[in-house]
């Protein structure tokens, strides 16, 4: 599976960058995207790209943006940092100070300003509804997807199952700590808030954590693999929707921009990453509420686990269905362009595939749903709410 972008410099366009074919970007699902022009486009100024102040966030933003200056090397982009609501407070569990556009609003209102042209999110901060008029417009090849623990260093070369008795875990998703409550009951779980360094640094300078959760390709992206001391694998923590993987947001009206980030799509992940976003829409899920997923692409089949829980683990439903994504590229100009799956725009991407995908996490949400699945998230919604 090709990296996003990677073919993508040669031949096809003149010493300015410009396409130098007549067709449009649907003709040829193999030729490079037209560079933006027009207008309304990008050429002759600066391409404005959105993010969080994080890091992290820094890192990932520009891990797209060298991508997209290897792809269009005429042109010249610009990172606008910004802090968001949910970065701003500190203190209270993501799941009580509220899940809609939590680390989105303050960018999205940029990029509705054309203050910023795009925008690099964590597809898992994503609500599976965008506002009106937003689109992602790629959705970059996913890291490893999986959960990760991170010991004190007093706990270096343990596991989970090796700490002792009523050693505290650290972490603020819910969806960890119902997983993970009911495979290893002998130990607690507290929230903690920040970015991935101030995590690291409670855990690290306090005796408060044996461990904490994290996403295991947050902390290789930050450089951090070496303190991954435990892999949590499906069979003992489902990740997160979306987890691992990139966004890029655009406004869905804008073209020029929506015709350039189309090439940092990856195709498995665009995939998996519909199939896992229907599911959430489907059950009407956030992280208010304990829901996770575990997608597999192979052989042309896409395998979907999805499962929800009690607050403490003792409730749950899981179950795993398949579909066949095999479907060959088509062209597909005209209204059928801008089609949008759970919030994304692929236009490189086959729409049966897309369709089968999103048919997919939609049948088994309503497979867990006709199980009881609705009063499980019901009362974990409640409970937290009272918490």
């Amino acid at each position: 599976m090709a990296e996003p972008g990677a073919g993508a410099a040669g031949g096809g366009r003149d010493r300015a960058g410009n396409g130098t074919g007549s067709g449009g970007a649907g003709d040829d699902p193999g030729a490079d995207p037209p560079l933006p022009r027009g207008e309304n486009g990008v050429e002759g100024r600066a391409v404005r790209v959105g993010t969080r102040r994080s890091q992290l966030a820094r890192i990932q933003t520009d891990s797209v943006v060298t991508i997209l200056r290897e792809l269009y090397p005429d042109l010249h982009f610009e990172i606008v940092a910004m802090s968001t609501t949910g970065d701003k407070i500190l203190d209270t569990a993501l799941s009580k100070i509220g899940e809609k556009s939590l680390f989105t609003k303050e960018l999205e209102n940029a990029l509705e300003k054309n203050e910023v042209d795009l925008v690099v999110h964590s597809l898992k901060d994503l609500p599976t509804s965008l506002p009106p008029g937003f689109t992602i417009g790629a959705v970059c090849k996913r890291e490893n997807p999986l959960d990760a623990v991170v010991f004190h260093p007093k706990n270096c070369g343990k596991t989970l199952s090796l700490l002792p008795e009523k050693s505290v875990i650290g972490t603020s998703s819910l969806r960890r700590a119902a997983q993970l409550k009911k495979k290893f009951p002998q130990l607690q779980f507290r929230d903690i808030r920040g970015n991935l360094n101030t995590r690291l640094k409670k855990l690290d300078e306090k005796e408060d954590f044996s461990a904490i959760i994290l996403a295991a390709a947050g902390l290789k992206r930050m450089g951090w693999e070496h303190r991954i001391g435990q892999l949590l694998g499906p069979e003992d923590c489902l990740y997160a929707v979306g987890q691992g993987a990139l966004a890029v947001e655009v406004r869905a009206k804008d073209q020029e921009i929506l015709n350039m980030v189309s090439a940092l799509h990856d195709t498995d992940t665009v995939l998996c990453c519909i199939a896992e976003r229907a599911f959430m829409k489907r059950l009407e899920g956030g992280c208010s509420v304990p829901v996770a997923v575990s997608t597999l692409l192979k052989d042309g089949q896409l395998y979907l686990t999805g499962a929800v829980y009690s607050l403490d683990g003792s409730d749950s439903l899981k179950e795993t269905m398949q579909t066949s994504v095999n479907y060959p590229h088509q062209n597909e100009d005209g209204p059928n362009d801008d089609v949008q799956h759970v919030g994304i725009t692929a236009k490189s991407v086959p729409n049966q595939a897309q369709e089968a995908a999103e048919n997919l996490g939609v049948e088994l949400a309503n497979l867990l749903l006709s199980k009881g699945a609705k009063h499980i998230l019901s009362v974990a919604r409640q409970l937290n709410d009272t918490r």
